[in-house]
């Protein structure tokens, strides 16, 4: 568990802004929610009026439980386009008897096809912290949207407006160090996705001279990163994620580094989930550090491999034919005596620790190495894109599956999630773009020699 109590102050943020909208707020009149919704529509009383309105309304939507948060977006989702007049441009489009008359009726109808709900949802931004309190609640419809669609319909008109407003070329990347202010580094360690931070000089560590962190930025959220990369610099290609977070392991120079390794990258905004910055994160990053320090040659990445167990526990099963060569199957027998194979290394891999024990682990290794190359390789998750979902942010993003690490994390969840294995994604950023096109166009996922040739497998 953490040391560092992140809750009170992310609740000391809540409560500071419900105090700015209340103040704003003060002499607005109370009013149903649907009320108050069509006041801030019918823009009475001019631009402040119509602030103080939205901050009313924002207080309001805070106010609420969940189940009252249910209803308020259900209350936004019914100020829907009026189908008498989209009925009405439409039929103007069909009579429409020239280009320029045409092109009139089509402007009138994408008018009437817009819904109140969007200059409602535009109405927010208008107030401090708007546009978090926008992000924060499309992560909120997304988590009951299920299949209500009203409010599905909603979700993706603000979905549109967020991904307009947090377009790439608004954002602006920051390195985050030890001198950083202390609410954004609390918030560092809350946001953390890949790698728990327990503690605040496991969060020393990970800023130190030879680390870097970089985070991306709206300018209209200025404390809240959106997307952050943990950078390691060392000297060769990473391995072992507990190595790599060692507290005790000796500074390297970075100037003595050839090799930069994102180990982590942290979505920060669920309700910006879908709105894709991690593939410029990426790039921006090797171009910052490359411009830093001349002397780095590779850019990789340790990664988890989330979705391998999961695979490879259906698969043994299944007791699937062909997934284990005679060879395999008895020699896992030997170090784990079983009537198959599969029910040899299932019992391996359910033993607490199995990779403390020599013999477990010399047997088990090359089975798990050449199975984890077929998983990232071979199998798809629909539409000719790798299952595994970090691997297809990465080979999305232009990288190739360098290298598998058995022993790569060796905590609970990565023996649970990956059986211990871990990959390096490479970087190249003279290929990135070939790379990408390769898999975006062919669904071709590219490899080193080493790992193609472990995908092929025994036959």
């Amino acid at each position: 568990m953490s040391d560092i109590a992140v809750p009170g102050l992310l609740d000391r943020a809540i409560r500071r802004i419900t105090t700015v909208w209340r103040d704003m707020a003060a002499g607005v009149e109370d009013e149903s929610l649907a009320a108050q919704m069509r006041s801030c529509l019918t823009g009475r009383g001019g631009e402040v009026s119509g602030r103080n309105r939205a901050a009313k309304l924002a207080e309001t939507y805070q106010g609420l439980d969940e189940a009252g948060r249910g209803d308020f977006l259900r209350t936004l989702a019914s100020f829907d386009s009026d189908a008498d007049a989209v009925a009405g441009a439409y039929a103007e489009v069909q009579a429409a008897a020239d280009p320029a008359e045409l092109a009139i009726a089509k402007a009138a109808l994408r008018r009437a096809l817009e819904p109140p709900r969007l200059r409602l949802l535009t109405q927010f931004t208008t107030i401090p912290d708007g546009r978090k309190f926008l992000v924060d609640l499309r992560g909120f419809l997304l988590k009951i949207r299920r299949d209500d669609k009203l409010l599905a319909a909603l979700e993706a008109d603000l979905r549109g407006l967020l991904a307009a407003w947090f377009d790439i070329g608004f954002l602006e990347l920051h390195r985050i160090d030890w001198n950083s202010p202390a609410v954004l580094l609390e918030k560092l360690v809350g946001y953390e996705a890949v790698h728990e931070i327990r503690s605040w000089r496991d969060l020393k560590n990970r800023l130190d001279s030879d680390r870097r962190c970089y985070a991306f930025f709206h300018p209209r959220m200025p404390g809240e990163p959106l997307i952050f990369v943990e950078v390691a610099l060392v000297k060769g290609l990473a391995g072992s994620v507990q190595r790599l977070l060692d507290e005790k392991a000796p500074l390297l120079d970075p100037h003595q580094a050839d090799t930069a390794i994102f180990y982590s990258i942290s979505n920060c905004q669920q309700g910006l989930a879908g709105i894709s910055f991690g593939n410029f994160l990426i790039k921006r990053v090797v171009e910052e550090l490359s411009g830093e320090f001349r002397n780095l040659k590779t850019f990789a990445t340790l990664s988890p491999i989330p979705g391998f167990r999961s695979w490879l526990d259906e698969k043994l099963a299944e007791d699937q034919p062909g997934l284990l060569s005679d060879e395999e199957s008895a020699s896992l027998g030997s170090a784990m005596p079983a009537p198959s194979g599969e029910q040899a290394l299932t019992a391996i891999l359910a033993k607490r620790g199995w990779w403390r024990e020599v013999g477990l682990r010399k047997t088990a290794e090359p089975v798990l190495v050449r199975l984890c190359a077929r998983y990232l390789l071979l199998e798809s998750g629909g539409a000719r894109r790798a299952r595994d979902p970090v691997a297809h942010f990465h080979l999305s993003n232009g990288a190739r599956v360098e290298r598998l690490n058995i022993l790569g994390d060796t905590s609970e969840k990565g023996n649970k999630e990956s059986g211990t294995l871990m990959v390096n994604y490479l970087y190249d950023p003279a290929k990135i773009e070939d790379w990408h096109e390769d898999y975006a166009g062919e669904g071709k996922r590219n490899a080193s020699t080493t790992v193609r040739r472990l995908a092929r497998g025994w036959h």
